[in-house]
């Protein structure tokens, strides 16, 4: 018997004043079974601090390979950001840069062996791409006060992030880095 997603509800007050975006979501996330809660909540984040017109989770859920975990359309229904989490493959990198004209990744995976995967192989565009980095202390501390049914506060400002859940506040830095050929080299 196959195992089905359990959906979380996630409802979130969003203040990102690092860029100047105020919103209150209401999420519904589909948690696939073998997706572990560290990976949700970054997915959530990446959609939350990349919020604006025409976000939306894959509809192909994690499953499709073809589809980032986050995308931006716009009216049309073109792709205008690809937004994917954890450590993507320097062939997946490659094929967003070509599909969108934004791509982001959000990770708690270790620079270093991002670093190592995305030097396996030529990514067109790699300057391009912004890697926002999520401490894994962040989300580890995060994790057991996210429920199926959580009202989560997000504050992002001057590069750190705080979430509260209830009475309990977590705080993290989320940085910013951009990957070019030479970084590779070293």
């Amino acid at each position: 018997m196959a195992l089905t997603a359990t959906m979380v509800h996630l409802q979130v007050t969003l203040s990102d004043v690092d860029r100047g975006v105020y919103e209150e979501l209401d999420l519904r996330v589909a948690r696939h079974p073998s997706e572990s809660a560290r990976y949700m909540l970054t997915r959530v984040l990446a959609y939350a601090l990349s919020f604006e017109e025409g976000i939306a989770f894959s509809k192909g859920g994690l499953s499709d390979p073809e589809e980032p975990a986050v995308a931006v359309r716009d009216l049309t229904g073109a792709l205008v950001a690809w937004i994917d989490v954890g450590a993507p493959s320097a062939e997946r990198l490659h094929k967003a840069t070509k599909a969108a004209r934004r791509v982001t990744v959000f990770t708690h995976q270790d620079r270093a062996a991002l670093l190592r995967e995305v030097g396996s192989r030529p990514v067109h565009k790699l300057e391009q791409i912004a890697f926002w980095l999520l401490p894994p202390a962040f989300l580890g501390a995060l994790e057991p006060h996210v429920g199926r049914n959580t009202r989560l506060e997000l504050v992002r400002t001057d590069g750190q992030l705080y979430a509260t859940v209830g009475s309990a506040t977590v705080e993290g830095s989320v940085t910013l880095a951009t990957l070019t050929p030479a970084d590779l080299a070293r």
